[in-house]
């Protein structure tokens, strides 16, 4: 069998007001095509979140999946790093 590749991400979480969802935010490094300066570009993905586990500011990793609702194609993977208390 052909196994697929599903692609993963690395992003911090925005937002954890929905249940079971949150926002995370990846950040990336393009090239203008025109004038060659780096701009960096903001995605956000909302992500399927099954344990409530996340908070704000964790960094996860997200793998991709069938679509779950109108704007979730994404689930949690791993909490890469706890955000730190203050």
């Amino acid at each position: 069998m052909t196994e697929e590749r599903k692609r993963t991400m690395l992003g911090r979480v925005r937002s954890d007001k929905m249940d079971k969802t949150v926002v995370v935010e990846t950040h990336r490094r393009v090239r203008d095509p025109r004038y060659g300066k780096f701009v960096q570009t903001r995605v956000r993905y909302k992500a399927h979140d099954e344990q409530n586990e996340c908070g704000v500011g964790d960094l996860v990793e997200i793998v991709e999946s069938r679509p779950l609702s109108r704007d979730k194609r994404w689930v949690v993977k791993r909490i890469v790093e706890k955000a730190v208390e203050v």
